[in-house]
């Protein structure tokens, strides 16, 4: 992992960020280049990417407002999953959010995704209710939240 390089976002970094949200997610999921292009660069943004060899393997975003932050997304490349990444993703994005005065994070994952809500609840996320046809019809998605360290 010490080849991978933890970033903020730069300018011109939302077309490689939306070719590998294309990558990791199936169409329902997925951002639009534009929805990309606006999280990332929001006033309010928190964006963490990862890059190996100048590629990029991962990143994720939130948005922080006041003492809330929610985690917009997180995308880890295929072959980069199971080694850490998106645990050194979260910790980086966590910190920055609470850097920012965020003393709460919350996320929403599709219920079905089993692999993502393992992750985030072994990240000390709690589940506190669930959203119906969130991400769709019968696309349901659980609301996590974690208070952040001061």
């Amino acid at each position: 992992m010490s080849e991978v390089t933890l970033r903020e976002y730069r300018t011109g970094d939302a077309e490689a960020m939306y070719a590998l949200d294309v990558l990791c997610f199936d169409p329902v999921f997925q951002f639009s280049r534009r929805a990309m292009r606006y999280f990332a660069e929001a006033k309010r943004a928190v964006t963490i990417l990862a890059e190996a060899q100048s590629e990029l393997v991962g990143f994720c975003i939130a948005e922080v407002e006041d003492e809330a932050a929610y985690v917009v997304t997180l995308d880890v490349a295929p072959e980069w999953r199971r080694r850490g990444l998106a645990r050194r993703l979260m910790i980086a994005l966590e910190s920055k959010a609470g850097a920012t005065g965020a003393k709460s994070i919350s996320l929403h994952v599709f219920k079905g995704n089993t692999g993502a809500v393992r992750f985030y609840e072994s990240m000390g996320y709690g589940r506190v209710s669930m959203v119906e046809s969130f991400y769709g019809r019968g696309l349901d998605a659980l609301v996590y939240r974690k208070r952040l360290e001061p």
